[in-house]
């Protein structure tokens, strides 16, 4: 699983506002802002970093989206934010049956995906390790500290 991912970016004013318009249908927010980059992310987990780079190459990044309609909402806000067409929203049916992508190329000209590979009315299911987690953390007591500030579990355990 991947967990964060920098974009060089010709433009760091640009992209920053780029980014900001056309990732909003996906939940995507600025979080953080310094002179040569910027993050981004849903929530307080910031994934995508820009940094400033005039040499920038174009990469692809294709970003996940829990539904149909929020593939084409991406793709007419990247539209209007200053992104290019690289492929409308629709079925991309070489890759597999529900893969349902829009693409545009970026001021920089890195070419951005959003992608659903769900059946239409497919609701997304809780990552297995999310679960796995949270049932840990519910059967388990909370660990006592002692006076030197190590952690004692309780008898049994």
């Amino acid at each position: 699983m991947i967990d964060h991912v920098t974009l060089r970016v010709r433009d760091l004013a640009a992209a920053k506002a780029f980014y900001a318009a056309a990732l909003a249908p996906l939940g995507y927010k600025v979080g953080m802002e310094f002179p040569e980059g910027a993050g981004l992310g849903v929530g307080p987990k910031l994934d995508l970093w820009l940094i400033q780079d005039p040499a920038a190459r174009p990469q692809h990044l294709a970003f996940s989206s829990s539904d149909r309609a929020a593939v084409a909402a991406f793709h007419a806000a990247a539209l209007a934010a200053g992104g290019s067409d690289n492929g409308p929203p629709g079925l991309r049916l070489e890759y597999h049956p529900n893969y349902y992508g829009a693409f545009v190329f970026d001021p920089s000209g890195h070419n951005i995906e959003a992608v659903c590979h769900l059946a239409p009315g497919a609701a997304r299911k809780p990552k297995p390790a999310a679960r796995r987690v949270a049932k840990r953390a519910a059967r388990k007591p909370a660990a006592k500290r002692t006076s030197r500030g190590r952690a004692k579990r309780s008898k049994g355990r």
